[in-house]
Formats: structure tokens, C-alpha cells, sequence
């Protein structure tokens, strides 16, 4: 019963513990550091496909022709038009990462559509404006937080000649930029990215097929980064390729994309690959091409199965952790923080992403409350203990018992071998019929008192007081050097502690004294005796009842013991045999009985 109780109280406790750390994950309480956690893991940086470059807007740049935003369309127009001065080294696709809106002069935006057009594959830049939009049904008001308010594209002659592909990056609720949007819907038109555009028309021209990413219901997809900031820059700015400084076979069949390259223009994001060190935009784009390319798609994995995962392996880490030691635990937590990064990361090479910290910070958590749990508990259990044997033993060894653990409060027994002590008064019911209540009871607390002390005094167990009957044992509850020997001293300690007790008496209420002592030594069952509400810490057993026997013939002044005493004694006692002169009730013919007279000298 008492191990089912314990078994289904650790199942409650694994319970409620799973289900608060369920709780606190699913709830995102821990969504910036396990996203810190899963860049820090995830994102490393590869050695970048040479097919993919990039031209930098650069201080030089805006140094000659200006500030960007007086730039004439003709610059750009000029770019392009050196890109494809050789017809046999051209760019496989161009994707320029800047917006041209609206009209400006008829030359400029002419010349600029000519250069795009006879270039060819050129990818140009659209945005959409993004925000909150409310829908009022007839039941309720809904709120689409990603709603398009706004959709920006090339001029008309512009787009008329090249390929559209969206510049929008969505970072996360943290700024960090971890995910692409694959496509956007203006007008339930769908569009996708200038990075999937350029992928496409690169892999067309080569053979190969452009598979589209796991999505969400947003369109976004997790991104693996391959580089850091500068990764896929060459230095190379966009006044060189103006100037013919780099040779258009340089850029022959690549992915080229143009895009500004310098401080103080708004178009930088911190990524999940290098917070330190912002990614310009063209970069990013750049990185989400190779994604492409590369096929290495990320699928998130579910949060509703994650959870569900979560949940039993807390379940299974409180339950075996419950009240077991931390020479157990400690292994047992670094065991599970191994398995649960060491999953998250093979589960991402396998296409997964999960939530790296949520196993990690469970059992961590976990491993804290089962801590300060057991701690707790020992505490109680120390009191506990505390209290019940200190009025059974010496204070002396209440500390070795604590050491030995709780084990002693439960119920049940263990047999060992013992030395049983019992003491009576001899005549006590005829003094209590002639003294008054008040006097008997002061003679049988100073009695008793007396005899406590002794056993207290040879770091023996008292039992019991049974009226005016003292009952005492040694070796339980640990075990002791010479358990006989102290109870044998006890004994003769009781009688001189009773004959200094009969003087006192015996001047102030004319009474007399008179003590008998049995020992006996043997196995007996040592335990909490009784029910969970009340229990008794006691001995039972024929020891027990040979030593009260014995103690029962005992006549006043005397100690009998029995020849298994006399034995553990040896030569360090001098003893009387009485053979079998005293017939002990209960015991067969033959019994040996002596009597303890002192220690050899």
C-alpha cells in the first residue's frame, strides 16, 4: 500500500511538473532566447557558390555621382549597358535591387528600358506596404495583421521589358531576420521574390528544376543562410563596372545583383547568421537565392507535436527524478540536455526545425524544483526524525541516524540482534496502596528519571515506560560495537542509581527502593509498530520476553542474565550461574539463568 501510494503520488507530481513547463513553452515565454539558441546552432556559414555576385551602391559611388536619392535613371541605365557590352560574356540574370517608381525624364527612363531590355533576364524590384486591416462581418470583426494596403512597381516602359520579383523582408517579432517571403498576392495576383526570380531564370538557362519551399500560411519559409555579412561582395562597386574597370567575362553566366552597399541608407537588417554585423539587403537577397539553389528547405516542425514531446520527457525526468539523490539526477540531467540539443540538431539536417531550448530549459527547470522538492522533503523528514528518536535515544546518536536516511520513520520492522534491558520496581504496587498520589509520583519520576539518564548515559534506545517498568535495547536503530557490553553496564549503573535513589527517599518520605534488572541478548524485529497516524518505534520478539522474564525474577538489588549475555561478556564481567533454579514462564527446561554481579577488576 505504501509503495502504491508513493508510486502515484510521483505520477501526480510528474504530471503537474510536465504541464507547467508545457505551459511556459507553449505560452512563447522562452521564444527570444530558444531563437537565439537555434541561430546560434543552425546558421553557419558555408563556402558560397561563385555563381552569384554582387555590385555595391558604395560610398565611392554616391561620393561621385552624389546623394542616391538625386541619382538620374541614366547611371543605372549606364551599369547595365556595360554589363552587356560583350553579347558572349553576359550575366545569366541581373537583379537589381533598387525601385524605379513612377515616370522621371522621357530619356532617362527610355534609356534605362532599353538597357534592361537588350541585357535580357533582367529581375526588377516591387514592394508591398503591409499592415493591419480590419473586415466587419455580421458576426464579428476580424483583423488581418499582414494585410497588402499598398503594392509599388517599376514604371510601365520598365516593367514592360524585365521580370518582377518583390524585395519585402519580414524580420521576426525579435528584428532578426530569419525567414523569406516566397510570394505576395497584390489583387490575388501572385508575385514572387526578386531571390526566387533570379534562382529561376538561372536554373532554366541551366538545366535544372527550382523547387518552391514549405511555407506558412504567410507565405514564409526558413531561411539557411550561407553567408555572413560581405560573404558574396567582391568589392566590387558600381563606378567600376561603369568605368570598365571589371571585364564583363567576369560576370558571364552568373547571378549578378545590384543593390546599395553603404551606411546611412535604410536597407540593413540583423540576420540570424551574424547579429553583430548588419546584411544589406542585396546580401540577403543573395543568401535566399543559393537557398533556392541549394534545395535545402527547412520544414518548422509542429508546435502541437513538439509540446506533446515536450510533455512526456518532463513527465519521464520528474518521475525518475522524484526524490532520488543527486548522485542520480545530475547524471540523469546532463544525459537529457545532451539528447535534447544533440535531437534538435540532427533533426535540422534532417529538414526540421525545432525548439533547441524547450527539452534543455524543462528539465533544467525540473532538475531545480525536484531539488528544492527533495530538500525540502529531507528537511521535513530530518524533523521528523529529530523527533521521534530523540526521545527514544541519546542525543549523541540522533546525528547517525540522520545520516542513515528517512527509512527508520516508515512502518515495518528489520530483525537484528539486540541486548533487551527491562527494570522494575520491586513492591511498587503495595508502596503506591500506602503513600499518597502525590507522593508516588514523585517517587516515579525521579525513578524513572534515573533510569532514562543511565540508558542515556551507555547510548542505549529507551522503548518504553510501562508504569513503573523501564524498557530499553541496544543495536537498533544502528548498529553498535558491543551492544551487550553497554547494556550490562546500564544494569549495574541502574542499581547503584537506585541505591543513592532509596537514601534520598528514604529521608524525606521514609521509603525504601528496591530495583530488578533483567538482560538478555538475541534477534528481535526492530521497527515503527502501530498506524501512519500513530506508530511506536519498538522491539518485539522472544528476546524482548526472555529479558522482561527475566527481569521479573530479578529480586530487588539484582541483575539476572542469560547465558547468550554472558557470552558476548566474556571474561570483561563477573557472573553467577544459577542454572536452571529459576524457571522462566514461557521458556522449556534447561534455561540457564545468572546473575550479573560486576565488572572483573
Amino acid at each position: 500500500m505504501i509503495m502504491k501510494n508513493e508510486t502515484n503520488r510521483k505520477i501526480i507530481f510528474a504530471l503537474i511538473g510536465a504541464l507547467i513547463v508545457t505551459f511556459f513553452c507553449g505560452r512563447g515565454y522562452m521564444r527570444s532566447t530558444d531563437q537565439w539558441m537555434q541561430d546560434k546552432l543552425f546558421q553557419t556559414p558555408e563556402a558560397v557558390s561563385g555563381d552569384i555576385l554582387i555590385i555595391g551602391i558604395t560610398k565611392e559611388d554616391i561620393d561621385r555621382f552624389g546623394p542616391y536619392s538625386t541619382w538620374d535613371r541614366t547611371i543605372m541605365a549606364s551599369a547595365l549597358e556595360a554589363l552587356g557590352s560583350d553579347p558572349e560574356y553576359r550575366p545569366a540574370v541581373v537583379a537589381v535591387d533598387v525601385q524605379y517608381l513612377g515616370t522621371t525624364t522621357e530619356e532617362a527612363d527610355k534609356r534605362l528600358a532599353d538597357a534592361a531590355a537588350n541585357l535580357g533576364n533582367v529581375v526588377t524590384a516591387t514592394t508591398a506596404n503591409l499592415g493591419a486591416k480590419y473586415s466587419f462581418g455580421s458576426v464579428a470583426v476580424t483583423k488581418d495583421s499582414y494585410a497588402i494596403l499598398g503594392y509599388e512597381e517599376p514604371y510601365d516602359e520598365l516593367k514592360n521589358v524585365t521580370t518582377q520579383g518583390h524585395i519585402n523582408a519580414m524580420p521576426d517579432k525579435d528584428g532578426v531576420l530569419r525567414h523569406a517571403v516566397l510570394y505576395i498576392e497584390p489583387d490575388g495576383q501572385r508575385v514572387y521574390s526578386m531571390a526566387y526570380q533570379a534562382a529561376s531564370i538561372y536554373a532554366k538557362q541551366n538545366g535544372m528544376t527550382i523547387e518552391d519551399p514549405p511555407v506558412d500560411a504567410r507565405g514564409h519559409f526558413y531561411v539557411p543562410f550561407s553567408a555572413k555579412p560581405d560573404g558574396y561582395y567582391d568589392g566590387i562597386s558600381l563606378s567600376q563596372v561603369i568605368d570598365g574597370e571589371v571585364p564583363p567575362s567576369f560576370f558571364a553566366d552568373k547571378i549578378v545583383f545590384i543593390g546599395l552597399f553603404t551606411t546611412g541608407i535604410q536597407d540593413a537588417y540583423t540576420t540570424a547568421i551574424d547579429k553583430s554585423t548588419p546584411m544589406y539587403g542585396v546580401e540577403y537577397q543573395a543568401n535566399v537565392t543559393q537557398c533556392y539553389l541549394n534545395g535545402n528547405y527547412k520544414t518548422e516542425a509542429s508546435d502541437t507535436v513538439q509540446l506533446l514531446v515536450l510533455g512526456l520527457v518532463c513527465f519521464a525526468f520528474f518521475y525518475f527524478c522524484y526524490n532520488r539523490r543527486l548522485l542520480f539526477t545530475v547524471p540523469l540531467l546532463i544525459l537529457f540536455l545532451v539528447l535534447g540539443i544533440g535531437s534538435s540538431m540532427l533533426l535540422y539536417s534532417s529538414g526540421y526545425i525545432t525548439h533547441v531550448l524547450w527539452i534543455p530549459m524543462g528539465v533544467i527547470i525540473l532538475f531545480i524544483i525536484t531539488v528544492a522538492g527533495n530538500y525540502t522533503r529531507a528537511a521535513i523528514a530530518r524533523q521528523n526524525v529529530t523527533r521521534t528518536f530523540e526521545r527514544y535515544v541519546a542525543p549523541s546518536i540522533v546525528g547517525e541516524i540522520l545520516k542513515e536516511g528517512t527509512e527508520n520513520l516508515k512502518l515495518g520492522g528489520k530483525l537484528c540482534d539486540i541486548a533487551v534491558l527491562f527494570v522494575d520496581i520491586r513492591g511498587f504496587t503495595t508502596m503506591s496502596e500506602r503513600l499518597s498520589p502525590e507522593e508516588v509520583v514523585h517517587i516515579l519520576n525521579q525513578y524513572l528519571t534515573m533510569t532514562a539518564s543511565c540508558i542515556e548515559k551507555n547510548h542505549g534506545t529507551l522503548d518504553k515506560f510501562v508504569g513503573d517498568a523501564t524498557m530499553a535495547f541496544w543495536g537498533a536503530p544502528l548498529p553498535q560495537e558491543d551492544p551487550v557490553m553497554a547494556a550490562a553496564k546500564t544494569a549495574l549503573d541502574i542499581i547503584d542509581g537506585a541505591k543513592e535513589l532509596s537514601k534520598k527517599l528514604k529521608e524525606e518520605i521514609n521509603e525504601e527502593l528496591n530495583v530488578g534488572v533483567g538482560v538478555h541478548f538475541g534477534p528481535a524485529v526492530v521497527g515503527n509498530m502501530g498506524s501512519e497516524k500513530r506508530m511506536d518505534y519498538t522491539a518485539i520478539g522472544d528476546t524482548v520476553n526472555t529479558a522482561a522474564r527475566l527481569e521479573a525474577n530479578a529480586p530487588g538489588g539484582t541483575v539476572y542474565i542469560s547465558r547468550s549475555v554472558a557470552e558476548q561478556l566474556g571474561d570483561r564481567m563477573k557472573y553467577e550461574s544459577l542454572g536452571d533454579t529459576i524457571k522462566l514462564k514461557g521458556k522449556a527446561e534447561g534455561f540457564e539463568v545468572l546473575k550479573l554481579l560486576g565488572p572483573e577488576e
